[in-house]
């Protein structure tokens, strides 16, 4: 029995749908287990550029099974939209290939509306959300007023929730927030063929994938976003409305912890983060700005730069205690190739003491001043690596100190984009 997790390791971007890409070719099932179309990740392969966002990585894989979770948050109409973007990619989607919780929640239109209205109603104070209504979507999960997927297979049951959600959500949109009303008939009519289309990829993903384990099939979760983006870890309230944490499997696809064996968490060889929000190793330098362009630091869904710094080793160690990683696949060391001298983050200076964990105030955080160590940097040899014996002498003290700070070995290496330049060096 082998079950294991992709998950990110800091603030998100750090290359999951190349590495779900990967380990799924031993693989023999990918489920994704939180999150929406707010995450996208790009896998490429041979010539190809696939950018995906709600369908699990294994997707460009013809043998593999692939699921979504009751943990994420599903916008029927960014659904087939992408499955139809992969289609006219030549990758076959159908319901061998494809399943679909009958327990994941429903964005509707007005999750979008009320996304974009209370952001510009924060001001100055805007969280920074994507505006795809994800946050909304989990709240009314929470409210227990959702919509979820086995409601949209019955066609009255739809009806009734939608009738009282489109009544109180438009009371609330038009006299707090100051927009327009949402139209209920056309709503309906427009999710009643959604209904249709989704009907053949709706199963129970929790009995499915158990008994896929159960039957010694390879299953491996890929997780979206990373771990400082966790509602309850990251750095709030600057984060997704999940759980992006190894702990959000057994919630967002219905399986003990216990039928886990190993989370492998992924790491760029440098830091990355979107939005606001302290971040103790950002460059606001020339180098910082050759980071950014030379690792292509841009939003897959939205465009947005990234802010880029240092590799930040508290981190990775925060990370590893709180998701039980057994082992990091490192990115992007192709993209410091080139520089003199390279910095590692091993501590804060927090009010004259030490630390190496993450605080959870955000204004504790901010006044943390990072403790560097200095590498010597590698040439653009790496990008030729296939093997760890063939990767550059600095290189390779690198990734040792991330073993040596974290406890937690590098089991994969990747010095470029493409599938083929990606290296596994330890068992996972």
């Amino acid at each position: 029995m082998s079950a294991f997790i992709v998950l990110g390791a800091q603030w998100g971007d750090e290359g999951k749908g190349k590495m779900t890409d990967y380990l799924a070719e031993s693989a023999e099932v990918i489920v994704r287990y939180q999150g929406g179309n707010n995450a996208g990740h790009t896998v490429e392969v041979d010539d190809k550029q696939y950018k995906l966002r709600l369908i699990p990585s294994g997707i460009l894989h013809e043998d593999k099974l692939n699921a979504i979770g009751n943990g994420v948050v599903i916008d029927p109409k960014a659904l087939f939209e992408e499955i139809d973007y992969l289609e006219d990619l030549g990758v076959k989607i159908n319901s061998n290939k494809l399943i679909i919780s009958d327990r994941a929640h429903l964005i509707m239109p007005y999750h979008r509306t009320l996304d974009a209205l209370k952001e510009k109603a924060r001001g100055k104070n805007d969280i920074g959300t994507t505006g795809r209504g994800i946050g909304p979507c989990y709240t009314d999960k929470v409210e227990r007023c959702g919509i979820r997927v086995c409601d949209l297979m019955h066609k009255e049951v739809f009806k009734d929730k939608l009738e009282q959600n489109i009544q109180m959500k438009n009371e609330y949109i038009t006299k707090v927030l100051g927009g327009e009303a949402l139209n209920f008939e056309e709503i309906y009519e427009e999710y009643l063929k959604y209904a249709e289309r989704m009907r053949p990829f709706v199963q129970d993903v929790s009995v499915r994938v158990y008994d896929e384990i159960k039957a010694n099939k390879k299953v491996l979760f890929e997780g979206a976003q990373g771990m400082l983006l966790d509602i309850d870890y990251g750095t709030y309230p600057y984060v997704t409305s999940s759980n992006t944490t190894a702990g959000g499997v057994s919630n967002g696809v219905g399986i003990g912890p216990n039928m886990i064996t190993n989370a492998v968490g992924i790491a760029k060889a440098y830091t990355t983060r979107v939005g606001k929000g302290p971040f103790p190793t950002e460059l606001f330098d020339e180098t910082g700005e050759w980071i950014r362009e030379k690792g292509h630091e841009y939003g897959v869904n939205t465009g947005r730069a990234r802010r880029c710094g240092w590799l930040d080793l508290v981190i990775l160690k925060t990370t590893t205690r709180v998701s039980g990683l057994t082992s990091f696949a490192v990115t992007k060391i192709d993209t410091l190739a080139g520089l003199d001298k390279i910095k590692i983050c091993v501590g804060y200076n927090f009010n004259g003491k030490v630390i190496d964990y993450f605080p959870a105030s955000l204004e504790d955080l901010a006044k943390c001043e990072p403790i560097y160590e200095e590498f010597d940097g590698w040439d653009e040899s790496v990008s030729n690596a296939r093997s760890y014996e063939e990767l550059p002498e600095n290189a390779k003290k690198y990734l040792k100190r991330i073993e040596e700070f974290t406890g937690t070995k590098v089991s994969i290496v990747s010095v470029g984009p493409r599938r083929d330049q990606t290296m596994e060096i330890a068992e996972l």
